[in-house]
């Protein structure tokens, strides 16, 4: 069993805000509503994926690309929209409609200890993660396509960081 070190953030306007701020565009959007950066550290030297996960049961929104969903959402969060009334595609949503929360991760076999990670994203973000540790991507990917994306990417993270 791989374990890889992660940080974990649960979905709030600050974290679209700082995603936007720091990060800028995704370099991968997602049909799934999974939206995806790739971040060059110099030290420690290594590569930070980031990822927006949707919530269990992700259903888009309606008349809106998935290349068009982070726009729309931080055009408003940036905005001072509220998060829980957002328009997209059309029809109301809500911040929690859509992602659950953030994930960073060193995706290239890199060996990089929980620690120096959580200091890493906190350097790029600015903003403190909500949980650090060692998880098991594969068990937590497999189950959740078993399930047919009915589950919680970010609650299996968190449960498995908790433990």
């Amino acid at each position: 069993m791989a374990r890889t070190a992660t940080a974990v953030w649960r979905i709030t306007p600050e974290v679209v805000r700082a995603l936007d701020e720091h990060l800028g565009l995704p370099v991968d959007s997602y049909v799934n509503g999974t939206q995806t950066w790739l971040v060059e550290r110099d030290e420690p030297e290594v590569t930070l994926e980031w990822r927006l996960h949707p919530v269990a049961g992700y259903r888009p929104p309606a008349g809106l690309s998935h290349y068009d969903l982070w726009e729309q959402v931080v055009m408003q969060v940036a905005t001072g929209g509220a998060p829980d009334s957002l328009v997209l595609g059309g029809e109301p949503r809500t911040l929690l409609s859509i992602w659950d929360g953030l994930e960073c991760f060193v995706p290239f076999d890199d060996d990089l200890e929980p620690a120096r990670l959580a200091q890493a994203v906190t350097d790029v973000l600015h903003l403190v993660p909500d949980a650090v540790g060692l998880v098991d991507h594969g068990r937590i990917g497999a189950a959740w396509e078993q399930a047919n994306g009915t589950v919680s990417i970010v609650e299996m993270l968190l449960a498995e960081l908790h433990t």
